[in-house]
């Protein structure tokens, strides 16, 4: 099924989403992308800071976002990024309304579609077509952790970039090689070193 000509351009890749995920009605998905507003990000604008408490889910139209933590220190640590036709927040804050331990930052001039907390919940509660792609974020979310994390443990600094490059094949092309290095574990040397053997 491909997206109704009723539905305004800036919410056609939203819609391209939902219609790739579920067979849903043209009325039912207008309604879920009224609820999405535009929003623009400029590059390395944070939407999210340490401590603020996450009321908002983006969905990305053109851009990328990451989320990153900060030590002590005022290193950085890089633990999701997201490009076009993925959804990024700081989930942890979104999901208790506790403050964020983390940041949610644009990487790059974004476009994004926001929806409320409150609006996002009104959805997964009273449309079962979104409260299963919500339930699919988070299995994916969960899966791709566990997979970054137990396989990062058996892995060296070759099979880390193999395993980014095929999960997501552009990822080194479009995140500076220190973020992608605070991702995968390594230094940027190491990064540099390994990304010249390939």
């Amino acid at each position: 099924m491909q997206p109704t000509n009723k539905i305004p351009a800036l919410y056609q890749p939203l819609a391209s989403y939902i219609l790739s995920r579920h067979d849903i009605d043209h009325d039912k998905l207008e309604n879920i992308c009224s609820f999405f507003h535009p929003v623009k990000a400029a590059r390395n604008q944070v939407l999210i800071s340490y401590n603020d408490t996450c009321r908002a889910y983006y969905f990305i139209n053109t851009g990328s976002l990451r989320v990153f933590t900060l030590n002590n220190a005022g290193v950085e640590t890089s633990r999701y990024f997201a490009f076009e036709g993925m959804f990024a927040t700081a989930l942890p804050s979104f999901i208790d309304q506790k403050p964020a331990l983390e940041y949610l930052q644009a990487l790059e001039k974004s476009e994004l579609l926001v929806i409320s907390r409150k609006d996002f919940f009104q959805l997964v509660d009273t449309l079962p077509e979104f409260s299963r792609i919500y339930r699919e974020i988070l299995e994916l979310g969960f899966v791709n952790a566990q997979k970054r994390i137990y396989g990062f443990q058996g892995f060296d600094a070759l099979e880390k970039v193999k395993w980014i490059i095929a999960s997501q094949p552009k990822f080194l092309l479009r995140v500076s090689n220190k973020m992608a290095a605070s991702y995968l574990g390594i230094s940027p040397s190491t990064l540099s070193r390994v990304k010249s053997r390939l």
